[in-house]
């Protein structure tokens, strides 16, 4: 069986003969095809973001964009005289997309064949092709999250915050207050179920372990009354920032065992995982029992074990790991000795009470 095409995280669109019927510059009025405003509509639905790389006008092509009712779509669009592969690495760029992600498409042979010779990882298009777009499995997850269906939202909202942090003038605690940040951590029900399982697989630097969680085995562990299955979800005065957390919790009568924790890279600089670490040992001091936390060192989750470490997590034995469950292979038990730990000083925490929750 042939490999499960790379998914398309933003698909780059051309103007002129393209997305629109006609040449802006030439005919002064073009036509958008309710067909091709549907793909446009159904590939933001399925998260997939879009911008334009085109040959043209800014002001007037932009201005043409609005009155179609279809310029809210597009993220950082590139409209100029440049070439189209400094458009396309421009937008990558500013997505933080690697560009084997990156689609485009463009009328014009010359065009795509410029954007290929300078980037081969970018697949491309012809007009022929945007209404079978939605057809192809590289344009088609599996799962369309509730987080995917406002992925532009938050990268519009992520704009925003990153353009207001540029101008700031004060220590990066001052800004991170300005934000009115609000964490949410609460129990998993079955519509979480994919988005923990989409940040076991693709979170990587803050995943302690690495170990992938599937939909039947979460399904398994809800229903467990000696496992907590946790999401982390982040807000702030510019808008939502989505799921960004999984904790998975296994309690015994004198520890508690941390299987899994992951955060997603992007509220790193929040101070997300270090919150959710505090929030967790208060937690556990507060039901007189140890932490034992998992953790497999990997090429890239450095930034994990420094938080644990940090946290006051090491690998002394203590009496309480013999009721933790040996994980085997290379996964080796941290452990904390708990105290109580004070309220972030950043962010409003709303969660809820695992130490009142009793041991089942």
């Amino acid at each position: 069986m042939s490999e499960k095409p790379v998914l398309v995280k933003c698909l780059v669109w051309d103007l002129d003969n393209t997305l629109w019927k006609g040449t802006l510059l030439e005919d002064g009025e073009v036509h958008l095809p309710e067909e091709v405003r549907a793909v446009i509509a159904e590939l933001d639905q399925r998260g997939i973001l879009q911008s334009v790389a085109s040959r043209n006008d800014h002001d007037l092509a932009w201005k043409q964009l609005e009155a179609l009712g279809v310029a809210e779509y597009f993220l950082h669009p590139q409209i100029g005289w440049g070439n189209k592969s400094d458009s396309v690495q421009r937008i990558a760029d500013k997505l933080q997309f690697a560009l084997k992600t990156i689609a485009f498409v463009d009328d014009m042979p010359n065009e795509r064949a410029e954007v290929e010779y300078h980037h081969p990882e970018v697949r491309t298009y012809t007009e022929a092709d945007v209404l079978a777009l939605l057809d192809r499995p590289e344009f088609s997850p599996e799962v369309v999250t509730v987080d995917a269906r406002r992925r532009r939202e938050m990268y519009r909202a992520n704009a925003a915050r990153d353009e207001e942090k540029s101008s700031f003038d004060g220590p990066d605690e001052a800004f991170l207050k300005s934000l009115e940040l609000v964490m949410q951590i609460k129990r998993a029900d079955g519509e979480d179920l994919s988005r923990v399982e989409e940040l076991t697989l693709r979170t990587s630097q803050m995943n302690a372990t690495g170990v992938h969680y599937g939909d039947e085995t979460l399904r398994g562990l809800l229903s467990d009354p000696q496992h907590e299955v946790l999401t982390i979800t982040l807000s702030d005065r510019f808008g939502t920032h989505g799921a960004v957390g999984v904790l998975l919790l296994e309690r015994h009568p004198q520890v508690w065992h941390l299987k899994l924790l992951a955060t997603s890279c992007r509220v790193v600089t929040f101070g997300a995982g270090s919150v959710l670490l505090n929030w967790l040992v208060d937690q556990a001091a507060r039901a007189g029992v140890h932490l034992a936390a998992d953790f497999r060192a990997t090429d890239r989750n450095r930034m994990m074990e420094i938080a644990y470490r940090f946290a006051g997590f090491t690998s002394d034995e203590c009496e309480c790991l013999n009721e933790v469950p040996k994980a085997g292979g290379d996964i080796q038990c941290l452990h904390l000795v708990t105290e109580r730990r004070p309220e972030p000083t950043t962010m409003r925490l709303t969660s809820p009470d695992l130490a009142a929750a009793g041991i089942a």
